[in-house]
C-alpha cells in the first residue's frame, strides 16, 4: 500500500508545470484530480486567481483567530480523548488532523446559515458558539447530548451514518420556498458517501436546486476501510452524475477550506443549487476510542500526513510573515490549558440523570404502555431501597 497513491495531493495549480492539451489534458485530468490549495505544508502561500479572492479580506488578526480556533479545538479534543481513557467518557470520536477542514468551513458560514453535523464536528460546533462541554454529556452517558439547535443554527450530533444529509436537504428546500437567502451545510465522511441516504440527498438537492453544501471530510479511512475500496473515482467527481459541481480542496489548509466553502455557499445563496466539497484530509487518530488503527494502517502513512499538519503550516506562515510572535503562542498555550482544566472539571461534575426521566417526553400525550413501564420500573427501583 502506498502512502499517497495519486497526484491528488498536488496543488490545484503548480508553477513551472506545463499544461497538457487535447486528449492528453483530459487523460491527465482524470488521472490527477485537481486540489485547491492556498497554503502549502511548509507554510508558503500558493497563488490561485480563482479562489484567493475569497480570502483576500483575511488579515493577520483573522489568521491568528483561525490558528487559535484550531489549537483550542485540538486541545479540547485531546482532553476528551484523555477523559475517555480515564473512564470518564464511554466513547469519543476524535477530530485530530481535521481541524483545518472544520474551522475553515465553519468560519465561512453566516449566522443565519444552518449546520447539520455528524458526531465528529467539534471544530464546527466551536465556530458556531456551542459550549464544547455540551458535546460531552452524550459521550458520558448522562444526557442525550442536547442543546437548542436553533440558538446557534447547529443541529444535534447525528450518530446514524449519513442521515443528516437528508435532513439538511429538506431544510434547504424549505428555506428556499420561504425565500430566504441563507444556506445549509451538511457534514459527512468518506464512508458515509457510500450510504443510500447521502445519494438520495444528492438526488433531491439537485432536482429541487436546494441551497445546500455537502461537505465531505475524506479522512481516507471509513473505520478500517480505505477510500480506494469505497470508490473507483475521486469522491468529488460523483457530484457530476447528479448534476451539480464537485470540488476537492486540501483539507489540511484552513485558508483553502475557508475560500472553497465561501464559494460554495455563495453559489447556494444565489440560487445555483448544491455543491459537493471534498476536503482531502487525514484522520490522525482512531475512528473512535474503541478502534485500534494500528491493525489496519501503517505508521509510514501517518508519518507522511503528520508532515502536512494543519496547525503547523499556519504557525510557520505566521512566523515567516511576521503575523505572530512567541508571546502570542505562549498566551495561546496558557489559554488552551485553561480550557482543558475547565473541560475536566465540568465533565466530572456532570450529575447522573434521574432513572425515571427516560419515560418523559416519549409521547406528546400520555400513553398506556409507557405508564405501565414507568410503574414497573419504579417498583423495581423501590425494591432495592427495601433491601430485596
Amino acid at each position: 500500500m502506498t502512502v499517497e497513491s495519486t497526484a491528488a495531493r498536488k496543488p490545484r495549480r503548480s508553477s513551472g508545470t506545463k499544461r497538457a492539451t487535447g486528449k492528453t489534458a483530459a487523460a491527465a485530468q482524470a488521472a490527477e484530480p485537481q486540489l485547491v490549495q492556498l497554503l502549502t505544508p511548509e507554510g508558503d502561500r500558493v497563488e490561485d486567481p480563482e479562489f484567493a479572492p475569497y480570502v483576500a479580506d483575511i488579515s493577520a488578526d483573522d489568521l491568528r483567530g483561525l490558528y487559535r480556533d484550531m489549537v483550542l479545538t485540538r486541545r479540547f479534543d485531546a482532553e476528551a480523548t484523555a477523559l475517555q481513557r480515564q473512564g470518564e467518557l464511554g466513547l469519543w470520536a476524535s477530530l485530530l488532523g481535521q481541524e483545518a477542514a472544520q474551522i475553515g468551513s465553519g468560519r465561512a458560514l453566516r449566522d443565519d446559515d444552518y449546520v447539520f453535523p455528524t458526531y465528529r464536528e467539534h471544530g464546527v460546533a466551536w465556530c458556531r458558539g456551542v459550549d464544547p462541554t455540551n458535546l460531552l454529556g452524550m459521550f458520558r452517558g448522562v444526557n442525550h447530548g442536547g442543546w437548542d439547535p436553533n440558538t446557534n443554527n447547529f443541529h444535534l450530533y447525528t450518530i446514524v451514518i449519513g442521515s443528516q444529509t437528508l435532513h439538511a436537504t429538506g431544510y434547504a428546500m424549505g428555506i428556499a420556498k420561504d425565500g430566504a437567502d441563507s444556506a445549509v451545510i451538511a457534514y459527512f465522511g468518506d464512508g458515509a458517501s457510500s450510504q443510500g441516504d447521502v445519494n438520495e440527498a444528492f438526488t433531491f438537492s439537485a432536482v429541487y436546486n436546494a441551497p445546500v453544501v455537502f461537505f465531505c471530510q475524506n479522512n481516507q479511512w471509513a473505520i478500517s476501510e480505505p477510500t480506494e475500496r469505497q470508490t473507483r473515482v475521486p469522491l468529488y467527481q460523483r457530484a457530476a452524475g447528479f448534476g451539480f459541481p464537485g470540488i476537492r480542496v486540501d483539507g489540511n489548509d484552513v485558508l483553502a477550506c475557508l475560500a472553497v466553502t465561501r464559494w460554495a455557499l455563495e453559489r447556494a445563496r444565489r440560487g445555483e443549487g448544491p455543491t459537493l466539497v471534498e476536503a482531502f484530509t487525514y484522520r490522525m487518530g482512531a475512528h473512535t476510542t474503541s478502534d485500534d488503527p494500528t491493525r489496519y494502517r501503517r505508521d509510514e502513512e501517518r508519518e507522511a500526513w503528520e508532515a502536512k499538519d494543519p496547525i503547523a503550516r499556519v504557525k510557520a506562515y505566521l512566523l515567516a510573515s511576521g503575523g505572530a510572535d512567541e508571546e502570542f503562542f505562549a498566551s495561546l498555550e496558557s489559554e488552551s490549558e485553561t480550557l482543558g482544566k475547565r473541560v475536566r472539571e465540568v465533565v466530572r461534575a456532570m450529575p447522573d440523570p434521574d432513572g425515571m426521566s427516560m419515560f418523559e417526553n416519549v409521547y406528546a400525550d400520555g400513553h398506556a404502555l409507557v405508564d405501565e413501564e414507568r410503574a414497573e420500573f419504579a417498583a423495581y427501583l423501590a425494591s432495592f431501597e427495601e433491601g430485596h
